[in-house]
């Protein structure tokens, strides 16, 4: 038999889904102005407003039309089509599974601190275009009109156990609105359901144009909290857990540092800045070899202070920190005789400019040693 006769049907149903969006948005971009209406994540005037919550559970409700069919946002639906992820039946959660591949591993095969924050990141980004938020950051129809983006402040990861290569995982994450800022949190489980990971953090708005933080006002509220848990929901509902301790400043000199960190142009996200991933790598840098050989990261906090550019150069300062209960200052060994001391260390992290520069970042984390 000819190969050419060997076409697979839903191969030939995908090719028919491309051709027939493709179509679709060159028609609307001829009557957007390039489809800036569709695509842009600028200010423009006739953006539309993303779908509300009752609009998510109810397509009725927008006289018998979804917002999501492919004659409104043909590029949106093509993507939704083949998105492995999807609204919780509420519209107030989003699942995504991810397949755990080579390059998110490392050299144990586990997957590594940063690829799980990179997921965390991308399901994140899902999250926010179901909802209809074109430009991927979770702006609203107002903050579009200001010029408003959100910003990171704060983000802290836990991971009880990392998944293999081939693994699979379920992410789940939320997010909460309030009048001075927002959370977003997650929520990591294995194949069987078991929770192998949580997450929360921060956010404010900031003004992209004069680069300083906005408060939330009442229009962008009410946009924002029709998406949000109708009661509170925490990643970290346990008092004085780990995610609200604060970070003090390292005192120098520091015992661990490498100076003269430059981003690479990998290293920009979609709004031209050093991606908050980018802050895990530079702090990994600074570690001293016999942690990185012999234990695993459990616990990382992170508080952002400043911008970082492309052309900058930073230094990264580690020194280790005292943990709770212990008796006396800790080395990379801890000596008080507690098993869990024993197996676990503590750091606290700097970053700035060289220079010595302005505080970019500061950070914590906490060790566990490895099983094998």
């Amino acid at each position: 038999m000819s190969l050419k006769g060997c076409v697979n049907a839903p191969d030939q149903q995908l090719r028919t889904l491309i051709t027939q969006n493709r179509s679709l948005a060159a028609t609307k971009a001829l009557l957007t102005r390039g489809g800036i209406a569709v695509v842009s994540c600028c200010s423009s005037p006739t953006a539309s407003p993303p779908l509300t919550a009752s609009q998510i559970s109810n397509p009725n409700a927008l006289g018998g039309a979804s917002r999501n069919s492919s004659t409104d946002r043909p590029f949106l639906s093509l993507v939704d089509q083949f998105r492995l992820g999807s609204l919780a039946e509420d519209g107030l959660s989003y699942k995504r599974k991810f397949r755990v591949r080579s390059c998110e591993v490392g050299p144990n095969k586990t997957s590594t601190i940063a690829a799980i924050a990179i997921l965390l990141q991308e399901v994140s980004c899902n999250h926010v275009q179901s909802l209809g938020y074109t430009d991927g950051f979770g702006r609203s129809y107002t903050m579009m009109q200001l010029h408003l983006i959100w910003v990171v402040t704060r983000m802290h990861i836990e991971v009880y156990k990392y998944p293999t290569w081939g693994d699979v995982i379920e992410i789940e994450t939320w997010y909460e609105g309030g009048r001075v800022g927002s959370r977003r949190d997650w929520v990591l489980k294995d194949a069987t359901g078991t929770v192998i990971g949580r997450a929360t953090s921060k956010w404010v708005m900031m003004n992209q144009d004069t680069r300083r933080v906005h408060k939330v006002n009442d229009e962008v509220l009410d946009e924002i909290l029709s998406y949000c848990p109708r009661t509170p929901r925490l990643a970290f509902p346990e008092e004085n857990n780990s995610s609200l301790k604060k970070i003090p400043k390292l005192k120098e000199p520091a015992q661990y540092y490498i100076q003269g960190l430059k981003p690479r142009r990998s290293d920009l996200d979609m709004n031209q800045h050093i991606n908050n991933v980018t802050y895990i790598a530079w702090i990994l840098e600074s570690m001293p070899q016999e942690i990185i050989d012999t234990c695993e990261l459990q616990k990382i906090t992170l508080d952002y202070r400043r911008e970082c550019l492309h052309d900058d150069l930073v230094d990264s300062l580690t020194t280790v920190e005292q943990m709770e209960g212990a008796k006396e200052d800790l080395e990379l060994r801890p000596t008080t005789g507690n098993k869990h001391e024993e197996d676990c260390c503590q750091f606290v992290h700097f970053m700035r400019l060289s220079g010595p520069g302005p505080e970019l970042n500061r950070g914590r984390t906490e060790w566990r040693r490895k099983l094998n």
